[in-house]
């Protein structure tokens, strides 16, 4: 016959063993729920258009790609009531506004361009960026030939890139949007250097050529319009860039639902806040319109983002704005300019499309970096990631340099830890005495407090010395938490065996339980104080953190383990040299 204790030392082992199978199978069906991510073969035009009045304009290729250019070189498209091209009072010096040019509907057209790292569809009505795909990040584990999609215009999601020219002369004011003709249907940027992609129009007499100039390796399109002016009357206009996207989230985001979520919506720089955070709830209640000299306007999501950047040495108009139907817009206008006869003009700007790069996006422009959003504690995360980032680069696999950084942390802070862990071995030794204190004064709360006091004294012991070691990783562990959560480098990150992706939960929860047993285990190093209800509270803490951390990013829970294994192995070795301390002072 067993004993009661080992009858329910079982009955614990058994309850544990079914809820660890029970998450399992919990988890199993959450992955077999979990649908493959499609797309279709092109995105939709970025205007709604209706059908073409001359079927000879232009034919569809396959895959929806343009393989003929339209007859007409003047040809404008006239979009729905609900027009999301600003109007000329956005621009810096208003001028009066344009008569509309006869429009002709036209169906959708679209070119592509393929570099090693973007899938670009550019649509020729407007010559808006309609699609972004980045080949280099799969959108699943699960699928790693289908390329994650930042941009996207589909009956079900509203994200594109528009720019044109507005103004008294602008092919993009007043109601209608250009429809450019190429000779091009399907762009491959090879290694050898950049390549350029040349839309042109014809306007009021005028050539407007809009130039797409792709790197080879790189996120950053160059845009530029150039205007000819070969007639009789100055040509005036100003440019304006802009993302417009609906206010859902992405299908595929991942984020931790128990934890801080990434942010979702757009940002710009001003003089006065270097980041500064333009969400959708801001929009509602009141549009946003600044001048600034320089800045940039992006739109940010969890690992990846897109933005605008104008000439930093120019004065521009940012704004954000939520149209008739529902979208939201975010973006700039420069200042007005004027092309005499027989002169050339020239507006440019910088579209990203890509992913969260620290060092790349520090590069475009200043301040663009901080939208790698890593919340209040930004300075410390900072530096955590460049040197995370630096051990990646010694032992090219991201859970080592993970350990590597939690060693590192450990040592720098061991000074102050030690000072704490030597408290707890006061406490420690002091706990005997103090249980008899407890028993002999617990009707005599005063006279019980005045003898424990004296107690510490005389013991050299400090009941708040402990909580130093348990108070000094919280701040890194939030810095880091924001740094696994926002690096997009950690993304679909593998460490080894099982764990194929730091930034999301340990499949089999194999880390979350060896972080509790650890836990554990250091809790039972520690003195147990206070009153019987607040020492239970204390040993139900691993399992609480416990039960959090199964759905925390791998990478995580893998700092917060070794976090536990060095504080343990530090421990020990400081209640050994305060025990030995102690002893040889006895003698």
């Amino acid at each position: 016959m067993l004993t009661p204790e080992i009858q329910r030392v079982i009955l614990l082992v058994g309850l544990a063993a079914t809820a660890y199978l029970m998450i399992l199978a919990w988890n199993d069906d959450m992955a077999a729920a979990k649908k493959p991510v499609e797309y279709s073969n092109a995105p939709l035009s970025s205007s709604n258009t209706a059908p073409p009045t001359d079927t000879t304009a232009l034919t569809s290729g396959t895959d929806g790609v343009t393989t003929d250019i339209p007859v007409s070189d003047s040809t404008v498209l006239t979009p729905d009531e609900n027009s999301d091209v600003p109007d000329a009072s956005f621009l810096i010096a208003t001028p009066q506004s344009q008569d509309t040019q006869p429009a002709i509907a036209s169906d959708e057209r679209l070119i592509t361009v393929s570099t090693s790292v973007l899938k670009v569809w550019i649509d020729l009505v407007g010559g808006d960026i309609v699609r972004v795909q980045l080949p280099k990040f799969p959108v699943q584990l699960e699928q790693p030939d289908v390329p994650y999609a930042l941009l996207d215009n589909s009956a079900a999601r509203t994200y594109v890139a528009q720019s044109g020219l507005i103004g008294p002369n602008g092919p993009d004011g007043g109601s209608a949007r250009p429809v450019y003709r190429t000779a091009l249907d399907d762009v491959v940027v090879g290694p050898s250097g950049p390549k350029t992609v040349v839309l042109t129009t014809q306007h009021e007499g005028v050539t407007v050529s809009k130039t797409f100039t792709f790197q080879p390796e790189d996120y950053l399109i160059e845009v530029a319009y150039e205007v000819n002016n070969t007639s009789r009357q100055a040509f005036k206009a100003g440019m304006f860039a802009q993302l417009k996207r609906d206010s859902k989230a992405p299908a595929d985001d991942d984020a931790f639902f128990l934890g801080l979520q990434p942010y979702l919506g757009a940002a710009i720089t001003k003089p006065d806040e270097r980041y500064f955070k333009v969400e959708f709830e801001d929009i509602d209640e009141e549009p946003l319109r600044e001048t600034i000299t320089g800045g940039w306007v992006a739109f940010l999501q969890h690992y990846f983002l897109s933005a605008w950047v104008p000439p930093q040495e120019q004065d521009n108009q940012f704004y954000a704005r939520k149209n008739s139907a529902g979208i939201y817009l975010f973006g700039y206008t420069g200042p007005l300019q004027e092309v005499a006869p027989g002169r050339t003009g020239r507006w440019q700007t910088q579209f990203y499309a890509g992913p969260k790069d620290q060092n790349r996006l520090e590069e475009i422009a200043p301040n663009l970096n901080l939208t790698i959003d890593y919340g209040f504690l930004w300075w410390l995360a900072m530096p955590l990631f460049h040197l995370l980032d630096w051990l990646h680069g010694l032992v090219n696999n991201w859970g080592l340099a993970i350990i590597f950084l939690t060693v590192i942390v450990k040592t720098l802070l061991y000074p102050l830890a030690a000072a704490g862990y030597k408290s707890m071995a006061n406490m420690r030794r002091v706990a005997p005495a103090m249980k008899k204190l407890q028993e002999r004064y617990s009707n005599d709360k005063e006279k019980l407090s005045r003898e424990m006091m004296a107690l510490y004294k005389k013991e050299g012991a400090n009941p708040l010395g402990g909580c130093l070691p348990m108070l000094l990783p919280m701040p890194i562990f939030i810095a880091l938490y924001w740094v696994l959560s926002e690096s997009v480098e950690l993304r679909q990150a593998p460490f080894f065996l099982w764990i194929e992706d730091l930034a999301v939960m340990d499949p089999y929860f194999v880390l979350p339980l060896a972080m509790g047993a650890s836990m554990y285990w250091m809790q039972s190093l520690n003195p147990q104080m206070g009153d019987p209800m607040q020492v239970k509270m204390m040993k139900m803490m691993p399992i609480m953190f416990t039960v959090l951390f199964l759905f925390f990013p791998a990478g995580l829970v893998l700092y917060w383990l070794v976090n536990n294994v060095l504080s343990i192995a530090q421990q020990q070795f400081v209640y050994k040299q305060a025990d030995k301390a102690y002893a040889s002072k006895g003698q």
